[in-house]
């Protein structure tokens, strides 16, 4: 999709939109919130129940914007078949950058599938396009974490430098809540179903880990990081609707923000997740948007996610 194609079907239908709901959106960690009751009595903290919103996402595969089935996405050999992607756009990562900043949509998500030069060039032109409104994940270390920060992002985004040859690496998150801070740290729970749990996967998806998502863990993490982001591996990017379990178990218990992706086709399946997760789960919506090859509108979400925020809790 070329992006004079993608602004004629989404800008120029949301110009009249803007002036109505700019007011009511607010930055990712200026919500409006209200204690509930803890969830287990021996819990110091409070959770906390906030509008759902929609975060936005920019996934980048050899430096093209791209929507690939992730669980097919792993480093090929001669022998093995490339990854199925649903959509390739003409249009870089920095006008899609431009785009959500331009619907007021903050905490969205710039992905690098893949830790070529191609990609992280792409990565950092989508952050300068949108300074302070992108999160960035892919490769992110303790070794260049700052500078994803210095180019822009507001958050960086983590996962298999923390979870790390199918455990958890206590040290290494540590060293990064060190050199970038709780409040700049996203961690980066995605999950498949393994033996009737939702175990960590890591590596593309593709490496189990001996972590396993339950209110335990999530209230532990929580204590080093400022969101989560959680894909439903075994629905995501096939567009078979979302993964309810998944979304009701992080509304029950994440104690910090968390972004649910994966499976998302309707918009049925929105108002399902806030259902689900109680509306303390925001949403990601990749493949299924029409920016991305899909049916679903993307004005039609960012008008839904106006009218969240608009909402009283």
């Amino acid at each position: 999709m070329r992006m004079s194609s993608l602004r004629a079907s989404s800008i120029s239908e949301l110009s009249s939109l803007r002036l109505s709901f700019s007011s009511s959106i607010r930055p990712v960690n200026d919500c409006r919130c209200s204690p509930t009751i803890p969830i287990s009595r021996s819990s110091a903290r409070m959770s906390v129940r906030c509008a759902v919103r929609f975060r936005p996402c920019i996934d980048i595969h050899k430096g093209k914007v791209k929507q690939i089935v992730g669980s097919t996405l792993r480093d090929l050999k001669d022998d093995e078949s490339a990854p199925v992607t649903n959509f390739e756009s003409d249009a870089s990562s920095a006008e899609y950058a431009k785009l959500y900043r331009e619907d007021g949509l903050m905490g969205g998500h710039v992905i690098m599938l893949g830790a070529d030069p191609l990609s992280k060039a792409a990565a950092i032109e989508a952050l300068h396009a949108y300074p302070g409104g992108l999160q960035v994940g892919g490769g992110i270390d303790s070794e260049n974490c700052l500078n994803y920060i210095e180019e822009g992002a507001s958050h960086v985004i983590v996962t298999s430098y923390v979870f790390n040859n199918g455990q958890m690496d206590l040290e290494r998150l540590k060293d990064l809540v060190r050199v970038v801070g709780k409040d700049r740290l996203v961690l980066d729970l995605s999950c498949r179903k393994k033996d009737g749990k939702y175990a960590i996967v890591t590596d593309r998806w593709q490496k189990f880990t001996d972590v396993c998502l339950d209110e335990k863990i999530l209230e532990f993490l929580a204590s080093y990081a400022d969101e989560f982001l959680v894909h439903g591996v075994d629905v995501e990017g096939k567009k078979l609707g979302i993964d309810e379990e998944l979304v009701g178990l992080l509304g029950k218990h994440s104690p910090i923000p968390v972004t649910y992706a994966g499976g998302v086709t309707v918009m049925e399946d929105l108002e399902r997740i806030k259902l689900a997760g109680m509306g303390r789960v925001d949403v990601t919506v990749g493949s299924a948007l029409d920016i991305f090859g899909g049916n679903l509108a993307y004005k039609d979400v960012v008008t839904w996610h106006a009218q969240q925020q608009a909402l009283p809790i």
